[in-house]
C-alpha cells in the first residue's frame, strides 16, 4: 500500500509564501516523475509543476517564475515552494507520483491552499 501524505497548506495572503511537502510510503518501485496537481472549485484538476526522476522540471505557465519544484530521493519527499501568491492559486492542491517501471499513478487526498486578503 502507498501512501502519499501532504502538509504545508493554509490561508496566506497576496503575495505571501507557502511551502507545500509530500511524503511518499509504502511499496513503490522505483519513484520517477513526483509533483503537484491543482483543483480549484468548479474547474478541473491541472498540473502545476512535475519533476522525472532525472531532475528535469516542468511549470505550468501561470507559477513559472513563481513555484519551484524539488525533490529529496532519499526521503521520497517532493516540496512546492509557492512564492509570490496570487488569489487565483486558490485549490486543493494534490501531490502526485508515478512509478518509475510500472508507470503505476498515486495521488494525495489534497491539501488546501487558499489565497485572500
Amino acid at each position: 500500500q502507498v501512501q502519499l501524505v501532504e502538509s504545508g497548506g493554509g490561508l496566506v495572503q497576496p503575495g505571501g509564501s507557502l511551502r507545500l511537502s509530500c511524503v511518499a510510503s509504502g511499496s513503490i518501485y522505483g519513484i520517477g516523475d513526483m509533483g503537484w496537481y491543482r483543483q480549484a472549485p468548479g474547474k478541473e484538476r491541472e498540473l502545476v509543476a512535475l519533476v522525472s526522476s532525472s531532475g528535469r522540471t516542468n511549470y505550468d505557465d501561470s507559477v513559472k517564475g513563481r513555484f519551484t519544484l524539488s525533490r529529496d530521493n532519499v526521503k521520497t519527499t517532493v516540496y512546492l515552494q509557492m512564492s509570490s501568491l496570487k488569489v487565483e492559486d486558490t485549490a486543493v492542491y494534490h501531490c502526485y507520483i508515478r512509478e518509475l517501471v510500472r508507470r503505476f499513478e498515486y495521488w494525495g487526498q489534497g491539501i488546501q491552499v487558499t489565497v485572500s486578503s
